[in-house]
């Protein structure tokens, strides 16, 4: 076993899935900490994830709910333990809070300081001096406290700085190894982190050159000892760049785009431009569009719900690709994630299970928006995923293992800020 790791989301958890599968690395994630049975049906696999929704949940849920899980990864005695958080770093003291993940991993772990490594250039997401940039929905980069990230909703990112922003969640000490410290020497710096007290430690990444930098020392240091680190997925990508330069693996085919898999179901919680625009894109080239309110959708009773889910079931019926949808850009007011993806996830099981009893059945179904998935893919009893084709960076195609006739089914989860105005074709396999 090379890796493991926790996501804190599922559309983040799917994003490391894409980096190892697409490497040619066997990797399965869970849905959930996985039981003897079902790792056994997994045999070869090297790299093993749980998908999460810790992004979403506060500090006390975390302490209840992740010492254990962090301990399931623990007992498959790899180099490497992963939490993966999402490349706009977005979190708060209240909800998803990274600094008290950094505390639990210390206790749990006990390592001599946790890598902090959330710059993927993959995803045009960088840090340079220890602080976060990321590309904004018209291409610029933009500094994360300038980006549109600083009006989350839930959390806001409020400032660039990530030692700073730790701060606010923790009192731990977080050091920085910087541009300079990794074009020159980065194990020393390394060392000089852990002697001035620096129990956790931010790694610039700004280019690919840079990001298998810190792959190479952290690869190294976890021969030595091994380490628990936070991340994004260009921690992953890091690593796979030190995996590939010791001919750990062998070389893979060219990837190719998914078959085309008619009707695709879209189920969309996300209220982010980038989403709006894919929606209306959509809209005006063919698909179904069927809007729900969240209140409705959060009353399964109310004759609207019943409405919109036979509207949907009969469009699918036809083959037609059909989208239901909460929001079309930003709403005046949002349910809760957590409820609003739970709704989400029991209307998406009903439409499946519709779906396999009729001509045109279902086989690819896109989830968009982070905490929508994470939580919408717990309620239809699917217990893992794997890879299966790359479509844009962040989306990866996935097949889903279950016991049920859902077992096979093809899913994407899309966060917010994921993907060009047709991602919805692309996924489709236009």
């Amino acid at each position: 076993m090379l890796y493991t790791y926790y996501g804190d989301d599922f559309t983040g958890s799917t994003d490391v899935l894409e980096q190892l599968g697409a490497n040619g690395i066997p990797a399965v994630l869970f849905v959930g900490p996985p039981t003897p049975a079902r790792l056994a049906a997994f045999p070869n696999v090297q790299a093993v994830g749980i998908a999460g929704d810790a992004r979403s949940r506060s500090p006390e849920w975390m302490s209840a709910n992740l010492p254990a899980i962090f301990r399931a990864l623990q007992s498959f005695h790899a180099p490497i333990t992963h939490y993966k958080v999402c490349s706009t770093f977005d979190s708060s003291p209240t909800t998803g809070s990274i600094g008290r993940v950094i505390e639990i991993g210390r206790q749990v772990f006990s390592p001599a300081s946790i890598p902090i490594v959330v710059g993927a250039p993959h995803l045009r997401r960088y840090v340079a001096f220890g602080n976060l940039f990321a590309a904004a929905p018209d291409g610029t980069i933009q500094r994360i406290d300038r980006h549109p990230m600083a009006r989350h909703p839930v959390t806001p990112m409020h400032e660039a700085d990530l030692r700073l922003h730790l701060a606010a969640q923790t009192p731990i000490p977080i050091g920085l190894i910087d541009a300079m410290n990794l074009w020159h020497d980065p194990s020393a710096a390394l060392d000089a982190e852990i002697a001035a007290g620096h129990q956790a430690a931010v790694f610039d990444t700004i280019d690919f050159t840079m990001q298998q930098a810190v792959g190479k020392l952290l690869w190294s240091r976890a021969q030595q000892q091994p380490l628990f680190c936070v991340g994004s997925s260009g921690l992953t990508a890091a690593l796979v760049s030190a995996w590939d330069l010791l001919d750990l693996f062998p070389a893979i085919p060219p990837l190719e785009p998914p078959a085309l898999a008619r009707p695709l179901l879209v189920v969309s919680g996300s209220c982010s431009t980038v989403t709006e625009r894919q929606l209306r894109y959509a809209l005006d080239h063919g698909y179904r569009g069927i809007l729900i309110d969240p209140a409705t959708l959060l009353n399964p009773g109310d004759a609207a719900y019943t409405a919109a889910l036979e509207a949907a079931a009969q469009s699918l019926a036809s083959g037609r690709d059909t989208i239901l949808y909460t929001a079309l850009g930003t709403p005046a007011s949002a349910a809760h994630g957590d409820l609003l993806g739970i709704a989400l996830g029991n209307l998406l099981r009903e439409l499946l299970a519709r779906s396999t009893r009729s001509t045109a059945p279902v086989r690819r179904v896109l989830i968009c928006g982070g905490d929508t998935s994470s939580h919408a893919v717990q309620q239809l009893g699917i217990h893992a995923l794997t890879w299966v084709a790359n479509i844009q960076p962040g989306g990866p195609l996935c097949r889903a293992h279950a016991d049920s006739p859902l077992d096979g089914l093809e899913l994407v989860l899309k966060g917010g800020q994921v993907g060009t105005p047709d991602f919805f074709d692309l996924v489709r396999g236009a």
